[in-house]
């Protein structure tokens, strides 16, 4: 297909199915030898099952790529880090890591069990430490690598998967971290908000009018992944969250102060907060409100709403 990877070893966790399959395929298409990593659970977890991973793996040597498989569960210390051994054991080195690996248990929060925020928490959040925790140390040493993270529009908010949406926003932050501690070091960090047809993304309670197939997001990985990854500037991109959504990308802004005020001539009280923050620091309308407003609208309506604005659909392991 390419060689935009040419040479290079990358590891893609929940690559047994739909996304980080689709990711997978196109890096060994694009010249890349290839760690599948899953676990092979269900969106909604249970019994774990090696086949999935070994699956993919045969695909990419049946189309004369290199793979090998890791069945380990990244959300332990000692998964993410067989993960990267595997392939300094079967590659000699480690160029690039695609955290993709995640489950849903969906519950409004005055309802949530730990037993439903733990595994989400862990195997999102905690699994993109695992692995970028053991491959950055390599990058830091070879001087080069890139390490990607899968977050979500849904970092924004959720009505009933705050579990899910706590921990795409921390990736974010995550990313940025890496991005910014690793930089010195030759390794970049960047994070991957998709909107593809996948087992998750069917079960979005609206019409997502943007959006595409998982080799899409394969697309602007394997980019991202590459030494063409520089911005106009000349300098490769780092620190950044893109939306991939069918013919459109986007990318999201850095966090920052929107607005602010200074106390005069002493300090805060309740009652100089209340009659000065309305009017002059104000508020930053929340997107998903107006989502909502238009959910309950559809739904008296009988109809299924569309979403477009800021739209990232749950994706995660074999998404």
């Amino acid at each position: 297909m390419g060689n935009f990877l040419a040479g290079k070893v990358v590891a893609v966790t929940g690559a047994g199915r739909g996304i980080g399959r689709a990711v997978a395929l196109a890096c060994a298409a694009h010249g890349a030898r290839v760690v599948v990593n899953d676990y092979g659970v269900s969106i909604e977890g249970g019994e774990p099952t090696s086949a999935v991973a070994e699956a993919v793996v045969k695909e990419i040597e049946a189309a004369g790529g290199a793979a090998v498989a890791v069945a380990d569960d990244i959300s332990t210390m000692a998964g993410g880090q067989r993960v990267v051994d595997t392939a300094l054991a079967a590659y000699g080195r480690i160029d690039g890591v695609v955290c993709v690996a995640g489950i849903l248990r969906e519950r409004m929060l005055f309802n949530m069990s730990e037993e439903e925020w733990d595994p989400v928490v862990a195997t999102h959040l905690k699994g993109t430490f695992t692995v970028f925790r053991a491959a950055s140390a390599v990058m830091r040493r070879q001087g080069s690598g890139t390490l990607i993270g899968f977050t979500s529009g849904n970092h924004q908010g959720s009505v009933a998967q705050a579990n899910y949406s706590a921990a795409k926003g921390g990736i974010i932050s995550l990313v940025r971290s890496a991005a910014l501690g690793l930089h010195k070091y030759g390794v970049t960090a960047n994070a991957v908000a998709p909107v593809a047809r996948t087992r998750m993304s069917a079960n979005v309670p609206m019409e997502l009018k943007e959006i595409g197939e998982p080799e899409d997001v394969a697309a602007l990985v394997v980019y991202l992944l590459s030494d063409r990854a520089k911005d106009t500037g000349g300098e490769r991109i780092t620190g950044q969250v893109y939306t991939i959504a069918g013919p459109k990308i986007a990318v999201w802004a850095q966090p920052r102060e929107l607005r602010a005020g200074y106390a005069e001539g002493g300090a805060w009280t309740p009652e100089r907060i209340a009659d000065f923050l309305p009017g002059t620091v104000g508020t930053d309308p929340m997107p998903m409100l107006r989502q909502l407003a238009e959910m309950a609208r559809a739904a008296a309506e009988g109809a299924r709403p569309n979403r477009t604005e800021g739209a990232g659909s749950p994706q995660g392991e074999g998404a």
